[in-house]
């Protein structure tokens, strides 16, 4: 329940050093200056002041100003209501004063509410101490656009955090901060990291790296069928099935090997369970249960952290994710355990980086749903 709002006049003077000061968080340098960020439109302010509350003023993210058109004040009553009750009172500006604040931020037709927040802070140590099981990492992301999209879809998908490596584009942007629609405030995200030191920590905490490619060894496809074939074996009574096993036609006789006519021979096709015939390298597999990478030594000599034990969706995984025009570069994709490829069955030339990421973690959260459900459902029985 909400006190009488006081009664404020309505900010008229688009040339104000309030509003001076609001447009320029637009900009990267003035919000590291000043700690906040913008958050424009009636989702992502809606998110923000849900997750403000009475009792998170001094959190990441906190709410510190709202600004809202009477138009828009008409129309989100329950938005300035909410702020009110957390102790943030919307003040009522002209079109033109909030066309004024948003003039740097790319919003060619603002929707009436802004919000200014204190900026999110979030270290990997507190997503890590979390012990996450799918967590999305951007390398070299440099479109605001896309880093919000990969963030919202990340949201979707349940994955516990998203990280930005320091080559990638600022989240507070208010391109970015928009495309998230109000997923910022829903889920850590950790920025300015060094892609070597994300993939290091992660993996150490227990997650398998999985890079995505147009080019990877493995197949997204595959994968998901494996984990489902997996999880059949475990699941149906009497169930003999070997990892990778299949009946259809086209089957794998042993996990990971083709007998299909023409089976691949070429560099990265399977030879036998586990191992792959990469061109150049060679290495002795891990265990298949565990995910932990082995050691690779490469065609120069130069040793590189690698799986050659196919991926299981259902197990704890980082996504790396990388620029939208060039991907990643080798020695990015030599970091990760595994680089796996999203087939593309159509005419299409390739994915966006939104839409390839969105596959990629929707696979493996509903994998990793599916084993959640069979530990519970192994739990309840006992």
């Amino acid at each position: 329940m909400m006190t009488e709002r006081p009664a404020l006049e309505a900010l008229s003077n688009p040339r104000s050093d309030r509003v001076k000061a609001v447009a320029r968080l637009s900009g990267r340098s003035a919000r590291l200056r000043a700690g906040r960020f913008l958050v424009e439109g009636p989702q992502g302010v809606r998110e923000a002041v849900a997750e403000h509350g009475a009792t998170r003023r001094s959190a990441p993210g906190a709410l510190r100003e709202l600004y809202a058109t009477p138009e828009a004040a008409d129309r989100y009553p329950e938005i300035l209501d909410a702020a009110a009750d957390s102790g943030v009172w919307a003040r009522i500006v002209t079109d033109e004063v909030l066309a004024t604040m948003l003039a740097g931020a790319g919003t060619t037709t603002p929707q009436g509410l802004l919000a200014v927040c204190d900026l999110i802070t979030v270290s990997l140590d507190e997503v890590l101490a979390r012990r996450p099981k799918l967590v999305a990492v951007l390398s070299q992301v440099r479109d605001p656009g896309n880093a919000g999209t990969v963030i919202r879809a990340a949201d979707a998908a349940g994955a516990d955090a998203v990280v930005l490596t320091d080559a990638s584009v600022d989240v507070h942007n208010p391109k970015c901060v928009r495309s998230t629609a109000g997923s910022l405030f829903h889920l850590p995200v950790v920025t300015g990291v060094p892609l070597a030191e994300a993939v290091e920590r992660l993996r150490a905490a227990g997650l398998q790296i999985l890079a995505a490619d147009g080019a990877g060894d493995h197949d997204l496809d595959d994968l998901a069928d494996d984990a489902e074939d997996r999880a059949v074996s475990r699941t149906e009574p009497g169930a003999q099935a070997e990892p990778g096993a299949r009946t259809e036609a086209g089957a794998r006789t042993e996990a990971g090997a083709r007998t299909e006519p023409g089976a691949r021979t070429e560099p990265g096709a399977r030879t036998e369970a586990g191992t792959q015939a990469e061109a150049g390298r060679t290495a002795s597999g891990p265990d298949r249960t565990t995910g932990v990478p082995a050691r690779v030594t490469g065609a120069t000599g130069a040793t590189t952290t690698s799986s050659i034990s196919e991926p299981h969706l259902e197990s704890p995984a980082a996504w790396v994710f990388g620029n939208e025009a060039w991907g990643l570069p080798q020695a990015d994709r030599d970091l990760a355990d595994a680089v796996v490829r999203v087939p593309v069955h159509g005419r299409a030339e390739s994915l966006n980086l939104g839409t390839a990421a969105t596959v990629c973690l929707y696979a493996t959260a509903r994998a990793q749903r599916r084993e959640e459900r069979r530990f519970t459902k192994a739990d309840r029985a006992l």
